[in-house]
């Protein structure tokens, strides 16, 4: 596994987050288990540059893309990273390092349930033209 994609330091606030791993069958435990961190790295590796899931080095890693990506929606499922990203935010405010004067936030993410504010008829009110009288 390639350290510069999950650094100790990193690994260590998010390694408490995570949920306990499912516990093997006795009988038929199938393969073993890839490491979180092993997983954590090869979504690192995805977000830093940008490949495919599929192109996931698994020899450099030591996890496929596919199990990255499986560890990626069970997390997210588990609520890790809004976990973290309350975290590192209390961490920031306790070192005094959060300064909120000079921030912005974006809310173009947001989908407008009920249309939004616009100056355009909308089509489903637009009424239809009159028939032709001649």
């Amino acid at each position: 596994m390639r350290a510069d994609l999950v650094p100790d330091d990193l690994w260590e606030r998010v390694a408490p987050l995570l949920p306990p791993p499912p516990e093997r069958r006795p009988r038929h435990p199938g393969r073993l288990r890839v490491p979180d961190r092993a997983a954590l790295a090869g979504i690192m590796y995805v977000l830093r540059t940008g490949v495919a899931w599929r192109d996931v080095p698994a020899e450099t890693l030591g996890c496929s893309g596919v199990t990255a990506w499986r560890r990626l929606r069970d997390w997210t499922e588990a609520g890790v990273w809004p976990r973290l990203h309350t975290a590192l935010l209390t961490e920031l405010r306790r070192a005094d390092l959060l300064d909120l004067d000079d921030c912005a936030v974006d809310g173009s993410h947001v989908r407008a349930l009920k249309g939004g504010i616009t100056s355009a008829p909308r089509p489903s009110t637009v009424p239809a033209p009159a028939p032709s009288t001649t």
